[in-house]
């Protein structure tokens, strides 16, 4: 299956965000731990385009996209130093950097919508509200598979290293995994709720197109 120019656009985009957050960025251990989930779910999405023919909706792609842009952004700052966030921070007083916040309602927002469609368009699932309970749990089960992932690196790095403060961005809170998870947990359910009748739309004309 080729590449349309909608996509081979979008991929531009993507590397050239790609090239400017290797611009001085964090230790390219860091940078790479936190652009970790763009380049594994990228190389996943080649794999079902080109090996199995499973295109996504230009919806899905376009947020798939804007993940990644948001990990990038993460590899280049870190999440607990983004300069917008921290102005954001110092304008209204915050006790933190929310850029974080923001990735994990990503990590459920985008995601949700990504597992929907695949179940949808692979399973005999219908939209309802099994659909909707099986996509938030899912959702759910990367957030938490994530933390632990945060914790096996943290403990690999020795704890105290600044690769692992960077990585767990967790700014002193001791609640901030699960913040982290009910974050994605909004995300999954607001994506759904917001989105839903959108994206079945966007799933039939995707299927039409491929008659």
């Amino acid at each position: 299956m080729k590449l349309s120019p909608f996509a081979i656009a979008l991929i531009a985009a993507l590397l050239a965000v790609a090239a400017w957050s290797l611009v001085s960025p964090l230790p390219l251990q860091t940078w790479f731990l936190e652009v970790a989930p763009a380049i594994l779910g990228g190389a996943a999405i080649a794999v079902a385009h080109f090996r199995f023919g499973f295109a996504f909706t230009r919806l899905v792609c376009v947020l798939l996209a804007a993940h990644a842009v948001i990990l990038m952004v993460g590899g280049k700052y870190t999440y607990a130093a983004n300069p917008l966030f921290e102005w954001i921070k110092e304008a209204l007083g915050l006790a933190r950097n929310h850029y974080d916040r923001l990735g994990h309602f990503a990590q459920g927002f985008i995601p949700a919508l990504v597992v929907r469609e695949i179940l949808l368009r692979a399973s005999p699932l219908k939209p309802g509200k099994w659909l909707f309970f099986i996509v938030v749990s899912i959702c759910l089960a990367v957030s938490a598979f994530y933390e632990l992932v945060e914790w096996w690196v943290a403990v690999g790095t020795g704890g105290d290293a600044q690769t692992a403060i960077d990585f767990l961005g967790s700014q002193g809170d001791v609640w901030d995994a699960q913040w982290d998870m009910c974050m994605c947990l909004v995300g999954a359910i607001a994506a759904q709720l917001l989105l839903g009748r959108l994206h079945d739309k966007a799933i039939t004309r995707r299927l039409g197109e491929r008659r």
